[in-house]
């Protein structure tokens, strides 16, 4: 994978923002996805992460915490939600970042928003 890459940039539409927080919703339930800035950290140290998805209006001191890591280790990333819905589609009230650690799960992704993308 060349520098890290985002793999939505802009916006997601309503279509594919369905079933991007449905699958991140599953990850959650199964453990195959981590909330928040300093798990995100912790799992991106370790190398787990195969995808993360950022929150656009997320503080300035959180996506300073996370995003200078994920380029570094080159792990893609999702933008165009608000920290609102992305918070909603794993269960809380709010939330700057979901990364998911599981491979197959992050395909899924990455398909749901290609093939939404069309």
């Amino acid at each position: 994978m060349p520098d890290s890459q985002d793999v939505a940039a802009g916006a997601l539409t309503a279509a594919q923002w369905k079933k991007v927080s449905a699958l991140l919703g599953l990850g959650v339930r199964a453990r195959t996805a981590v909330v928040g800035v300093e798990l995100v950290r912790g799992a991106a140290q370790k190398g787990t992460v195969a995808l993360a998805v950022v929150a656009d209006d997320a503080s300035v001191n959180s996506l300073d915490k996370v995003v200078p890591m994920l380029r570094a280790k080159r792990i893609a990333m999702v933008n165009g939600v608000t920290a609102q819905q992305l918070g909603a589609a794993v269960g809380r009230e709010t939330t700057a970042v979901v990364a998911v650690v599981d491979e197959a799960l992050a395909r899924g992704i990455r398909g749901a928003l290609a093939s939404s993308a069309s």
